[in-house]
């Protein structure tokens, strides 16, 4: 584990333009630099850096980070791997630290674990003369099978031995790589099957499919759980392909590892799996964040079509207005590999040009089999369109669905939103004012981009202090890192330490508008004139609240305490 410290004075030394001009031309632009984003396909400049806050922004794709992040995403590094090619450019040595303090809240050797297992499986495949035939035989080159670190478990049951001398040590199990059977036997989870390396964003080894070479069940078999391992969360082949995705905008998930890996031998780089289970929703909101579409290819049979029914539902509550999500069902004797490798790239992507928008596939399959002639078939439709048209939040793509509903239904859009109870945007009544809020919205966005641009004004907050909404939050989490700092954080080392977490998309966002900062913009006043506000809305509030037990009960409805605090309020 690299030290914080060492995080904050590499950000330190760095200078975020020298860094990104390395590998994209940069324009000076007021106070600013700008240049097309090295992260999508675009014909004028959205991309734009700021020297004095040392982070870049996206305007078009909402690529956002430090000059860390710029390297992990646009050379495809891990964190480590970004951190010492950073460090070596200023000269500085990356040092080591074994710590129970982890973002992760996992112990750093399970991930070298996996990769000593990794490159065991990797010089395994070297010598099985069989599993290389297998992988020859679906017509995968030496090329991709190293681009995807694919390897081969041997058959016996306790292979892992000879790489691992504490074979029988906890982190074996914890990884999921040996089982232990009910009297104390251990033996390997894999064998004699192809690995295929599942790799996070940071190109971490965290888990393995294991498919076999024969015949033999399960066809597939994934690491369990585990400390590094959540299926719901992780996709395999994304690291390998985030780059393609953010040059073409477009993302295609499919059902099996070797749809991706075949894919990419074709030239489909751009593909990943779900890892045995249903699309989830993490799945959704992960690549809505990289990509403008989304393209589900699953098998024409019963489950591929369950798949793509239950990716429909967990996609419809993200929907973004501006994105796309379709649906591409090849013919039911070919999956994504049998398909590309039978008839080529070409044929695959006129066939992904041709998928259904989520639109399409949703209208379809709630119509299926009924008489719209008929009023039972009409109802039936509205029965099953109400809980997903009630699910989508993205306002055009709700709007549109709703009126094609109502068309087939009979009836019109005000009958529909009355009978499911939606309120359209154009009737929903603009709510009233309360008469004291915690802590205003905009007031906290303000206090938020405050505390980004010069963290050690957070020493001045309250312990106690507590805000509302996403904003509230992010302080909230800001302000529990910062104390255990003793508030000696830099800006850029502190957007750093959120990269990936659930604060960071509102951080990115509240960081990106202090781009309209002029340089005489005084960060120190505007705290000054927030703290103070902050301070009348919390003597407002607790003057409603003695204001209306007086009202009920007199003044001797208050302590002797509450009555001076209430007429020193009232004074004020």
């Amino acid at each position: 584990m690299i030290p914080r410290s060492f995080i904050q004075d590499l950000l330190n030394r760095l200078d975020i333009v020298d860094v990104i001009e390395r590998h994209v031309p940069l324009k000076k632009a007021g106070v600013n630099y700008v240049a097309c984003c090295p992260f999508h396909s675009e014909k004028s400049p959205s991309f734009t850096v700021s020297q004095a806050k040392q982070f870049y922004h996206c305007f078009g794709c909402g690529a956002h980070g430090t000059a860390i992040s710029f390297v992990m995403e646009h050379l495809g590094l891990g964190f480590v791997e970004a951190v010492e090619e950073l460090a070596k450019s200023v000269g500085m040595q990356v040092p080591h630290e074994r710590s129970s303090e982890n973002f992760q809240k996992v112990a750093p050797d399970l991930y070298e674990v996996m990769q000593v297992a990794t490159r065991y499986y990797r010089e395994q495949l070297k010598l099985s003369r069989r599993a290389i035939e297998y992988l020859k035989g679906r017509g995968l080159s030496g090329e991709i099978a190293a681009r995807y670190a694919i390897g081969y478990a041997p058959d016996g049951w306790q292979n892992l031995s000879a790489v691992f001398p504490d074979y029988q040590g906890a982190s074996l199990e914890e990884t999921g790589l040996v089982i232990s059977s009910d009297n104390d036997k251990r033996y390997d989870r894999f064998r004699d099957r192809i690995m295929f390396p599942i790799i996070n964003q940071r190109n971490q080894v965290i888990g393995f499919g294991g498919r076999v070479l024969d015949r033999g069940e399960p066809k597939y078999l994934n690491s369990p759980e585990t400390a590094l391992f959540e299926k719901g969360h992780e996709l395999y082949g994304l690291f390998q392909a985030q780059k393609s995705i953010r040059a073409k905008q477009r993302v295609l998930v499919v059902e099996g590892y070797m749809d991706v890996v075949a894919l990419a031998q074709h030239g489909v780089e751009y593909a990943v799996a779900t890892l045995g289970t249903a699309t989830t929703p993490y799945h959704i909101q992960k690549l809505m964040r990289l990509s403008e579409q989304i393209v589900f290819c699953f098998d024409g049979d019963k489950a591929g079509q369950k798949a793509a029914w239950r990716a429909l539902e967990n996609a419809l509550p993200h929907l973004q207005d501006g994105k796309r999500v379709n649906f591409l069902f090849l013919p039911v004797e070919h999956d994504p590999d049998s398909f590309v490798r039978e008839f080529g790239r070409d044929a695959f992507e006129r066939e992904l040009g041709q998928s259904l928008p989520l639109s399409e596939y949703l209208l379809s399959e709630i119509g299926r089999g009924l008489d719209l002639s008929t009023q039972e078939g009409r109802s039936q439709l509205l029965h099953r369109a109400r809980p997903l048209l009630s699910a989508i939040t993205s306002p055009v793509a709700s709007l549109l669905l709703r009126k094609k509903v109502a068309e087939l239904a009979g009836i019109s859009q005000e009958e529909l939103e009355t009978l499911f109870e939606i309120k359209s945007v154009a009737h929903v009544p603009r709510p009233a004012l309360k008469k004291a809020t915690r802590t205003p919205f905009p007031v906290q966005r303000l206090l938020l981009q405050c505390l980004i641009a010069k963290p050690a004004l957070a020493s001045s907050l309250p312990s106690d202090w507590h805000g509302e909404g996403a904003e509230g939050d992010a302080i909230a989490a800001l302000l529990l890192v910062l104390r255990e700092a003793d508030f000696a954080v830099s800006s850029p080392a502190l957007m750093q330490m959120f990269e990936g977490t659930i604060h960071a998309r509102i951080l990115s966002q509240a960081e990106a508008d202090m781009l309209d900062w002029g340089a005489s913009f005084d960060v120190d006043a505007e705290f000054a004139g927030l703290m103070s506000r902050l301070d009348d809305g919390h003597r407002r509030e607790r003057f409603m609240a003695l204001q209306g037990r007086v009202a009920q009960g007199g003044l001797p409805s208050l302590s002797s305490e509450e009555r001076e605090e209430y007429l020193s309020l009232l004074r004020r």
